[in-house]
Protein backbone atom coordinates (compact mmCIF):
# COMPACT_ATOMS: atom_id res chain seq x y z
CA UNK A 1 0.00 0.00 0.00
CA UNK A 2 1.20 3.28 -0.55
CA UNK A 3 1.61 6.11 1.64
CA UNK A 4 1.86 9.09 -0.68
CA UNK A 5 -0.61 11.11 0.02
CA UNK A 6 -2.61 12.61 -3.35
CA UNK A 7 -3.03 15.54 -2.10
CA UNK A 8 0.33 16.47 -1.42
CA UNK A 9 1.21 15.50 -4.66
CA UNK A 10 -1.12 17.97 -6.40
CA UNK A 11 0.29 20.48 -3.38
CA UNK A 12 3.30 20.48 -4.52
CA UNK A 13 3.01 20.45 -7.90
CA UNK A 14 0.76 24.28 -7.59
CA UNK A 15 4.06 25.68 -5.36
CA UNK A 16 6.54 24.42 -8.30
CA UNK A 17 4.30 26.98 -10.56
CA UNK A 18 3.44 29.46 -8.43
CA UNK A 19 7.30 29.88 -7.52
CA UNK A 20 7.62 29.76 -10.76
CA UNK A 21 4.81 32.35 -11.49
CA UNK A 22 6.33 34.32 -8.51
CA UNK A 23 9.75 34.25 -10.26
CA UNK A 24 8.13 35.93 -13.66
CA UNK A 25 6.19 37.94 -11.61
CA UNK A 26 9.30 39.30 -9.55
CA UNK A 27 11.54 39.76 -12.67
CA UNK A 28 8.82 41.61 -14.21
CA UNK A 29 8.44 44.06 -11.37
CA UNK A 30 12.29 44.12 -11.59
CA UNK A 31 12.26 45.06 -15.41
CA UNK A 32 9.61 47.82 -14.87
CA UNK A 33 11.06 49.47 -11.57
CA UNK A 34 14.21 49.33 -13.68
CA UNK A 35 12.56 51.23 -16.40
CA UNK A 36 10.78 53.85 -14.36
CA UNK A 37 14.12 54.36 -12.99
CA UNK A 38 15.36 55.01 -16.35
CA UNK A 39 12.45 57.53 -17.02
CA UNK A 40 12.96 59.34 -13.59
CA UNK A 41 16.62 60.21 -13.73
CA UNK A 42 16.11 61.39 -17.53
CA UNK A 43 17.78 58.99 -19.55
CA UNK A 44 15.59 58.80 -22.20
CA UNK A 45 15.48 62.52 -22.33
CA UNK A 46 16.04 64.28 -25.19
CA UNK A 47 18.94 66.73 -25.36
CA UNK A 48 19.32 70.25 -27.25
CA UNK A 49 22.80 72.50 -27.49
CA UNK A 50 22.29 75.56 -29.37
CA UNK A 51 25.00 78.41 -29.91
CA UNK A 52 23.91 81.84 -30.17
CA UNK A 53 26.43 83.92 -31.64
CA UNK A 54 24.51 87.13 -33.20
CA UNK A 55 22.91 89.46 -31.16
CA UNK A 56 20.67 91.62 -33.45
CA UNK A 57 17.06 91.98 -32.59
CA UNK A 58 15.94 89.62 -35.24
CA UNK A 59 18.25 87.09 -33.71
CA UNK A 60 17.81 86.81 -30.59
CA UNK A 61 14.56 85.28 -31.22
CA UNK A 62 15.75 81.87 -32.76
CA UNK A 63 17.59 80.64 -29.66
CA UNK A 64 15.01 81.82 -27.03
CA UNK A 65 11.73 80.49 -29.11
CA UNK A 66 13.71 76.88 -29.65
CA UNK A 67 15.18 76.65 -26.34
CA UNK A 68 11.72 77.68 -24.57
CA UNK A 69 9.94 75.43 -27.41
CA UNK A 70 12.28 72.25 -26.73
CA UNK A 71 11.76 72.93 -22.84
CA UNK A 72 8.42 72.47 -22.82
CA UNK A 73 8.69 68.64 -24.67
CA UNK A 74 10.59 67.96 -21.82
CA UNK A 75 13.97 68.35 -23.44
CA UNK A 76 17.31 69.33 -21.66
CA UNK A 77 18.37 72.47 -23.19
CA UNK A 78 21.79 74.99 -23.10
CA UNK A 79 22.04 77.96 -24.42
CA UNK A 80 25.43 78.48 -24.58
CA UNK A 81 25.85 82.74 -25.95
CA UNK A 82 29.20 83.73 -27.24
CA UNK A 83 30.33 87.10 -28.68
CA UNK A 84 27.95 89.59 -29.96
CA UNK A 85 25.28 86.70 -29.27
CA UNK A 86 25.91 87.62 -25.19
CA UNK A 87 24.31 90.68 -25.36
CA UNK A 88 20.60 89.18 -25.65
CA UNK A 89 21.64 87.86 -21.85
CA UNK A 90 22.99 91.55 -21.18
CA UNK A 91 19.95 93.31 -19.12
CA UNK A 92 20.74 96.75 -20.72
CA UNK A 93 22.31 95.80 -24.17
CA UNK A 94 19.21 92.94 -24.26
CA UNK A 95 16.36 96.26 -24.49
CA UNK A 96 18.54 97.79 -27.19
CA UNK A 97 19.31 95.21 -29.66
CA UNK A 98 19.01 96.82 -33.23
CA UNK A 99 17.81 94.90 -36.52
CA UNK A 100 19.87 95.60 -39.04
CA UNK A 101 18.78 97.04 -42.88
CA UNK A 102 22.29 96.54 -44.71
CA UNK A 103 22.40 93.37 -46.57
CA UNK A 104 19.12 91.82 -45.39
CA UNK A 105 17.72 90.04 -48.44
CA UNK A 106 14.16 90.54 -46.67
CA UNK A 107 14.47 94.40 -46.28
CA UNK A 108 11.87 95.66 -49.06
CA UNK A 109 15.10 98.66 -49.31
CA UNK A 110 17.75 98.93 -51.55
CA UNK A 111 21.40 98.12 -49.48
CA UNK A 112 22.17 101.72 -50.85
CA UNK A 113 18.80 102.97 -49.01
CA UNK A 114 19.52 100.57 -46.08
CA UNK A 115 23.10 102.14 -45.18
CA UNK A 116 21.68 105.44 -44.58
CA UNK A 117 21.32 106.72 -41.00
CA UNK A 118 18.55 105.91 -39.11
CA UNK A 119 17.79 103.04 -41.35
CA UNK A 120 18.52 99.99 -38.53
CA UNK A 121 16.51 102.14 -36.03
CA UNK A 122 13.43 102.54 -38.29
CA UNK A 123 13.21 98.34 -39.65
CA UNK A 124 14.41 97.89 -35.83
CA UNK A 125 11.27 100.11 -34.76
CA UNK A 126 8.78 98.30 -37.77
CA UNK A 127 9.79 95.58 -36.44
CA UNK A 128 8.90 96.16 -32.62
CA UNK A 129 5.53 97.43 -34.30
CA UNK A 130 4.62 93.73 -35.88
CA UNK A 131 5.93 92.31 -32.75
CA UNK A 132 3.55 93.99 -30.90
CA UNK A 133 0.44 93.93 -32.79
CA UNK A 134 0.88 90.02 -33.74
CA UNK A 135 1.09 89.82 -29.89
CA UNK A 136 4.79 88.08 -29.56
CA UNK A 137 6.30 87.72 -26.84
CA UNK A 138 9.49 90.52 -26.13
CA UNK A 139 12.80 88.99 -25.93
CA UNK A 140 12.79 89.71 -21.82
CA UNK A 141 9.50 87.25 -22.04
CA UNK A 142 11.41 84.78 -23.56
CA UNK A 143 14.10 84.61 -21.68
CA UNK A 144 11.95 84.78 -18.26
CA UNK A 145 10.04 81.91 -19.95
CA UNK A 146 13.34 80.29 -20.88
CA UNK A 147 14.92 80.53 -17.47
CA UNK A 148 11.27 79.11 -15.75
CA UNK A 149 10.94 75.99 -18.23
CA UNK A 150 14.55 75.08 -17.05
CA UNK A 151 16.28 76.20 -20.49
CA UNK A 152 20.14 76.85 -18.88
CA UNK A 153 21.13 80.24 -20.55
CA UNK A 154 25.04 80.20 -20.96
CA UNK A 155 27.60 82.89 -21.06
CA UNK A 156 30.73 82.48 -21.99
CA UNK A 157 33.25 83.70 -19.78
CA UNK A 158 36.02 84.46 -22.12
CA UNK A 159 33.58 86.87 -24.29
CA UNK A 160 32.56 88.46 -20.32
CA UNK A 161 36.27 88.85 -20.32
CA UNK A 162 36.59 90.32 -23.87
CA UNK A 163 33.95 92.59 -23.83
CA UNK A 164 34.60 93.56 -19.96
CA UNK A 165 30.97 93.17 -18.46
CA UNK A 166 30.37 92.28 -15.08
CA UNK A 167 28.41 88.79 -14.32
CA UNK A 168 25.93 91.32 -12.42
CA UNK A 169 24.72 92.66 -15.89
CA UNK A 170 23.32 89.67 -17.03
CA UNK A 171 19.77 88.71 -16.20
CA UNK A 172 19.01 86.11 -13.61
CA UNK A 173 19.43 82.96 -13.62
CA UNK A 174 21.60 82.68 -16.75
CA UNK A 175 24.75 80.85 -15.91
CA UNK A 176 28.04 82.95 -15.90
CA UNK A 177 32.07 81.54 -15.68
CA UNK A 178 31.14 78.47 -18.67
CA UNK A 179 33.71 77.75 -20.98
CA UNK A 180 33.97 76.37 -24.22
CA UNK A 181 35.18 72.91 -23.22
CA UNK A 182 31.34 72.66 -20.96
CA UNK A 183 29.45 73.78 -23.74
CA UNK A 184 31.44 71.29 -26.43
CA UNK A 185 30.25 68.29 -23.66
CA UNK A 186 26.81 69.01 -23.74
CA UNK A 187 26.86 69.63 -27.28
CA UNK A 188 28.86 65.95 -27.17
CA UNK A 189 25.71 64.95 -25.53
CA UNK A 190 22.94 66.34 -27.32
CA UNK A 191 20.40 65.04 -29.72
CA UNK A 192 20.45 68.30 -31.18
CA UNK A 193 23.06 70.66 -32.08
CA UNK A 194 22.18 74.30 -33.69
CA UNK A 195 24.27 77.30 -34.58
CA UNK A 196 22.46 80.63 -34.70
Amino acid sequence: MSTDNPAASVDDADADVDAAEVQALRERVEELEASMAAVETGDDQKKMTIVATQGSFDMAYPPLILASTAAAFGWDVVVFHTFWGLDILHEEKSSNLKLSAVGNPNMPVPNALAALPGMDAMATKMMQKKIDENGTATIEELIDLSLESGVDLQACQMTIELMDYDEDDFYDGVTTGVGAATALQHMAESDVQLLV
